[in-house]
Parts: C-alpha cells; sequence; structure tokens
C-alpha cells in the first residue's frame, strides 16, 4: 500500500541546509527541535528512525554540552533511539555521558567505549535501577567511595552478601555511607549491627533484635567470664580506664581491642561489653557510677546504660559487641547438660548445667568489711 503524504518522513533537507548556515548557530535549537518531535512521535517507524539519525549524528558533535545534556535526558530513555545517537552523546562527555549510562535501556559495547571508563562513571552506573546481584558485587569490588555511596543511595540496588558486607566495613570509617546504609529499610537490621553505635534509637533497637534472633539459632554455652566482675569493678573504682579496658578486652577474648567506652558517642558500648562479659546488674550499675565522672553525673545516662545491659542476654551482647569492634564473638559450645534449641529464636533459653559461684563483692563493701 502506498504510503500518504500524513505518514510520510518530514523532508529534513532545508533544516541541514539551515544547520550548515555559519551564519546562524541554528544546531542546538534543531536538534531540540527534532528530538521533541521524535519523542512525541506516537509511531516511530524505520524511515523516521533514519531520517532521524541523519540528522541528530550530524548536530551532536557540534552542540554544546548544556545542550547534548538536554537531549540525552530526552532520548537515552527510549528504546528507539539509535544506538549511533546514544554512542555519540556518550562522547560528548559531561552530563550527556552520565544521562546515557544512567538512562539507556541497553548499555552496549560500543556505548560504554564511547563513555570511556572511570570510578565517576561507575558512580552513574550504580545508580541504575535494573542493576543485578552480579553487577552490584563487581561494583563494590571497585573500592571507590563515590561507588559505594552511590550504591547506597541506590534503594532498587540488590545489596546483599559479600557487597553489603564490605560497604558496611568501609562505612565504619565513613559516617556518609553508614548513614545511608542505615536509612535503607530493606536491609536487613542483623546485617548493619557493625554500624549500631552510628544508628538511631529505633534502629539500634531492630540491629538488637536481629542480633538476638540469630544468636538463638546457636547452642549457647557460658563463657566463664564471671570472675571478670571482680577486676573491672577494682579497676573502676580506682579509676584506672586504661587497666579497666584491657581487663575488659581480654575478658571478653579479645585483648588488645580499642573499646574507647567512655566516649558520649560510644557509651552504649560500656553496656554492652558489660553484659557480653556476663556481669551482675550491681557490678554494671558500680562501674558505671565510678568509672568515668561525666556518666555519673548524668541520672539519664546511668539509667539509660543500665536499661540497655537489662534489655539483652550475655550471648546477644557479645554478638553485637564483637560487630561493632570487628572481631570473633567468643567461641561458645554446649555442653551435654544444656538445651539445644532446635526451632529458632523462639525456643527457650538455655538453661546452665551447674548453678553459678557466688559473685565476689564489691570493692567498696569489701573497704566497709574492712
Amino acid at each position: 500500500m502506498a504510503r500518504s503524504a500524513a505518514d510520510a518522513p518530514p523532508d529534513l533537507s532545508g533544516l541541514l541546509d539551515l544547520a550548515r548556515d555559519r551564519r546562524l548557530d541554528m544546531k542546538p535549537v534543531l536538534l531540540r527541535v527534532q528530538t521533541d518531535l521524535f519523542r512525541a512521535a506516537p509511531v516511530r517507524d524505520v524511515a523516521t528512525i533514519r531520517a532521524f539519525e541523519s540528522l541528530a549524528c550530524g548536530l551532536i558533535p557540534t552542540v554544546d554540552s548544556a545542550t547534548a545534556e538536554i537531549v540525552a535526558q530526552k532520548l537515552a530513555p527510549l528504546a528507539d533511539t539509535p544506538q549511533s545517537v546514544l554512542t555519540l552523546l556518550a562522547a560528548h562527555g559531561g552530563g550527556a555521558r552520565d544521562a546515557v549510562l544512567a538512562l539507556s535501556p541497553v548499555l552496549s559495547t560500543e556505548l560504554l567505549d564511547a563513555a570511556g571508563n572511570g570510578p565517576e562513571l561507575d558512580a552513574v552506573i550504580a545508580l541504575r535501577h535494573d542493576l543485578g546481584r552480579a553487577l552490584v558485587d563487581e561494583l563494590s569490588q571497585r573500592d571507590e567511595p563515590d561507588v559505594d555511596l552511590a550504591l547506597a543511595r541506590n534503594t532498587t540496588a540488590p545489596l546483599a552478601g559479600p557487597a553489603l558486607e564490605r560497604l558496611v566495613e568501609r562505612a565504619r570509617r565513613r559516617p556518609e555511607l553508614a548513614a545511608l546504609l542505615l536509612a535503607r529499610d530493606d536491609l536487613p537490621a542483623v546485617d548493619l549491627a557493625p554500624l549500631y553505635l552510628q544508628a538511631s534509637r529505633e534502629r539500634r533497637a531492630a540491629i538488637r533484635d536481629g542480633v538476638a534472633a540469630r544468636a538463638a539459632l546457636r547452642p549457647q554455652g557460658r563463657a566463664g567470664m564471671r570472675a571478670a566482675g571482680a577486676a573491672l569493678t577494682a579497676f573502676a573504682a580506682r579509676g584506672e580506664p586504661e587497666r579497666f579496658e584491657v581487663a575488659l578486652g581480654e575478658a571478653l577474648g579479645m585483648p588488645g581491642v580499642s573499646f574507647r567506652a567512655t566516649e558520649p558517642e560510644r557509651r552504649d558500648l560500656l553496656a554492652l561489653a558489660l553484659r557480653a562479659a556476663d556481669l551482675a546488674e550491681e557490678e554494671a550499675v558500680f562501674i558505671f557510677l565510678r568509672l568515668d565522672p561525666s556518666i555519673a553525673r548524668s541520672v539519664e545516662a546511668v539509667f539509660g546504660l543500665t536499661e540497655l545491659f537489662r534489655a539483652m542476654d550475655a550471648a546477644t551482647a557479645r554478638d553485637l559487641v564483637a560487630s561493632i569492634l570487628g572481631g570473633e564473638p567468643t567461641a561458645r559450645s554446649a555442653t551435654p547438660e544444656q538445651h539445644r534449641p532446635a526451632h529458632g529464636p523462639a525456643s527457650p533459653r538455655l538453661r546452665p548445667a551447674a548453678a553459678p559461684a557466688q559473685r565476689p563483692a564489691l570493692p567498696e563493701r569489701t573497704r566497709k568489711a574492712r
């Protein structure tokens, strides 16, 4: 069937002649107008696509960066846009290149070659909404700050497994990355445990719940650390924070670790570590009151730390402290006399094989007895 005049592609020869007129810089205008017409066309047949391709490929190398970026933002999402046009836009660099990389439905080899390479390009690709797990894993291995931030911002990126572990580990030292990861509600709270001290109060509670559920899946045995209470309370009573920290690290099986638990933003770590060391509540409160004057002078701080101490069992606290400090939890093994949970987090807590030994008296009580 013969095509009607209305269906025929527009005659663009006059526009091309106008574009070649050196007295007028009409190229940006022509490109933007034809881009809008191409984008608004209800149907784009082969002839229309070829005519637009011929015009666009002639104009793109001649236009300024701002025009190229505007055109790229309009053309990159269209499936009918010729690859040759997108390749020229990518080669233009700057915002045009970034728009093509971010919005093009398909990233061909030719297009990527035209765009070049480098961390800034990887960061743009990391913001795409069609990333698969393999590409996310590959991007996370680049260890580039901008790429990591882009992956964390991209809530459609499937962060899990080793890729998430890498980003969380780097986020320990990068507050902006930590904030982005903690703000994502699609990530399991338990996987964000190393960032506990940077989290909000609500996020911390979710992390504790996740760590507790995971800890309940394993057979638990007492770590045999109750005797540490005497040494820790003695160092606290004498105002020796350095020796206190050394003894606490040894009690948890993490010698040499730096707690810095008296720093205001790390105080929760003190309560968690004392719970992990299986101290009695009265011993923990004694330490809160004697170890650091800034804690003792704040009723709110003492009550908050005590409440946190009560909020979890020793196994959960050990896992959480190990995650925060980047170490390994103290080895655990259930004895034959202990119950082994078989049905996950809802299982009953383990019963100790024998009653604990009587706790030693606190240092102040010893002095009063004398």
